[in-house]
């Protein structure tokens, strides 16, 4: 029989090009380890999703209620991806909304698909938020989950039960924290780490960007292009090689914010470049400058997940899937 295949936030960014990808492709793992033929695809979010496609169905929700995600799992899906989340500074803005959409959002995935005849798969998409405080400046995989914000705890919490109802037998989980995913299309968002994305799209778009961030802080990125590979790697995977452990700090790229900006000016040139104006935030400072900058990643490694070579190649492939005139 053919797949059906869950997406919460599947009118987002991250959302929809999984779900392009996945349609794309045309297949994924099935319940008994053999690729299997994607007959449904669900999109779950706040708007409609903007796919044009036979195989999808989207579903506007208010929130993910039980009776919303148990009216869009019905009883046959066989895999979710859960990608639905408030962002970060939003989160931690908002402490009633982070948990409401974070924390009570995942529990109600959780139990609805506790309720299916047959376990799921569900890959959830956790982030390297979950670490702070004092760290090394190499980040093992074995560290312990110590986030110092609620979207951070949000997130650790979303990983527990994950692994509990993986050990229960609910579930066939997988959490991947993600890096900075850069470069995001689209306008700014709420999250902490949006600067990151907007210090390169908005001049490659011929417009000016704030940059509150030191050109010396390090941070963890991953292109779009490899944090989708990476969601339908971690979900095709079998559980045997996946291994015990839900949670998977997925590799990335450790540069600093400076070396950011060269490799815009050696991709788009001093102009393009020049658009960035630095203007330091002490506060989103504060946040950023306690998220780790580097991690071991020896188990992604192993797993066969692989990050971007490169900054210049990250920009390059956005420019690529975004600006098919090239920078202006």
């Amino acid at each position: 029989m053919a797949l059906k295949i869950v997406i919460t936030g599947g009118a987002g960014f991250l959302g929809s090009s999984l779900a392009r990808a996945l349609l794309q492709r045309g297949t994924a793992t099935g319940p008994d380890g053999k690729m299997t033929e994607i007959g449904e695809l669900v999109l779950i979010d706040l708007v409609p999703a903007a796919i044009e496609d036979r195989r999808v169905r989207s579903i506007v929700v208010k929130g993910l209620s039980p009776d919303a995600l148990e009216a869009a799992l019905g009883r046959d899906t066989d895999s979710v991806f859960h990608l639905a989340a408030v962002v970060s500074a939003a989160a931690e803005a908002d402490f009633d909304l982070g948990m409401t959409v974070n924390l009570d959002g995942i529990r109600a995935v959780l139990e609805t698909c506790r309720k299916l005849p047959r376990p799921p798969r569900l890959v959830f998409t956790s982030s390297i938020a979950v670490f702070g405080g004092a760290l090394p400046a190499l980040v093992p995989d074995g560290a312990a989950a110590t986030p110092t914000n609620s979207y951070g705890a949000q997130k650790a919490i979303g990983e527990l039960l994950v692994a509990d109802y993986a050990r229960k037998g609910f579930i066939d989980g997988r959490a991947l924290r993600l890096p900075t995913i850069v470069v995001r299309p689209g306008r700014p968002n709420k999250a902490a780490s949006s600067f990151a994305s907007g210090m390169l799209r908005e001049p490659l778009n011929g417009e000016e960007s704030i940059c509150p961030i030191s050109r010396d802080t390090k941070v963890w990125i991953l292109s779009p292009r490899r944090a989708v590979a990476a969601l339908i790697g971690a979900h095709d995977m079998a559980p045997e090689r996946w291994g015990p452990r839900a949670a998977l700090n997925l590799n990335g790229l450790s540069v600093t914010v400076g070396e950011m900006a060269a490799a815009l000016e050696r991709v788009a040139g001093p102009t393009v470049a020049g658009r960035i104006k630095w203007q330091p935030d002490p506060a989103l400072q504060t946040i950023v400058g306690g998220w780790p900058g580097d991690f071991e990643a020896r188990r992604a490694a192993a797993l066969g997940f692989t990050p971007d070579p490169d900054m210049d190649s990250i920009i390059r492939a956005h420019i690529e899937d975004h600006l098919p005139g090239g920078p202006r």
